[in-house]
């Protein structure tokens, strides 16, 4: 089964996506599941986990009701609000949807910037594994070392990073940024989304030269068995396309062997997620 391990649905609001900027103007309009099956038919994939990008519970029963309708949504990454009081009690009322599988916090955009690390959150997080939830990792290079220290804590949680943690490739900033994931790699309960980097690169000027040297990075890092492909799809649309981040990770995997590739390409999503 080959799996994008993560993409997006939205309805889009100009107030609730703010963060879609006017230089992303291409993607300020709706896209629902039946934009993105025929980018899947087309390139070969089976199915996708679709993951949260608006922080409301509202938020989970927009995606449980796509996912109902449609059997190639094969996951979905939601939002519950961790630092909550009431947060096992909100775990426990999603563990009746199967297609619920985990849950996300848009990290990377707090001012806090060790918020994970916070006692609140931290109770939030302490409450997924008993519920078999697995947590997505949004954030950026500078919260790396934040991340080492949550996922130690945890080492029964399953993790897994998004987007690489969004390194500046356009910059080709490198250094740290590697040292940094090699050692939140370390951790055997971490994982890594390939996805997102499109955005990270020169939008409409990047080659796949640009990025060799970051998948070489996660691959040595992490190794074939915990990295997985995510499109981050229609996010992707402002830095080349759905087609293009395929064929970007295609040419990169072509000289690793058919399990590695099937490793990559949906076999790592599906026992991470418990599609």
């Amino acid at each position: 089964m080959k799996i994008d391990a993560h993409q997006h649905f939205w309805q889009y609001h100009p107030v609730r996506d703010a963060w879609i900027n006017q230089e992303m103007a291409v993607i300020q309009r709706d896209f629902l599941p039946t934009d993105l099956q025929p980018l899947l038919t087309r390139n070969g994939l089976d199915g996708c986990v679709v993951v949260q990008s608006d922080q409301s519970e509202a938020e989970n029963e927009f995606q449980l009701a796509n996912a109902a309708q449609h059997s190639f949504i094969k996951g979905v990454v939601g939002w519950v609000d961790l630092q909550a009081e009431n947060v096992t009690e909100r775990l426990s009322y999603y563990r009746q949807f199967e297609k619920l599988k985990g849950f996300r916090h848009v990290l990377q955009g707090e001012a806090n910037r060790a918020l994970m690390l916070t006692p609140d959150f931290r109770r939030g997080i302490a409450a997924l594994e008993p519920l078999n939830f697995t947590y997505d990792l949004l954030i950026f290079p500078d919260q790396l070392a934040y991340s080492q220290e949550l996922v130690a804590a945890f080492p029964n949680q399953r993790f897994v990073l998004d987007h690489i943690a969004k390194p500046d490739i356009k910059a080709q900033q490198i250094e740290q940024w590697a040292a940094d994931l090699e050692a939140l790699a370390a951790h055997e309960n971490v994982w890594c989304k390939v996805s997102g980097m499109v955005t990270e690169a020169r939008w409409q000027a990047w080659q796949s030269c640009d990025f060799r040297p970051y998948l070489d990075t996660v691959f040595e890092a992490f190794g074939t068995s915990r990295v997985m492909f995510g499109s981050d799809w229609p996010v992707c649309e402002v830095a080349g396309g759905y087609d293009a981040v395929v064929q970007l990770a295609q040419e990169y995997l072509a000289g690793f062997s058919t399990h590695e590739q099937a490793l990559f390409w949906g076999d790592t999503a599906a026992a991470f997620y418990s599609l």
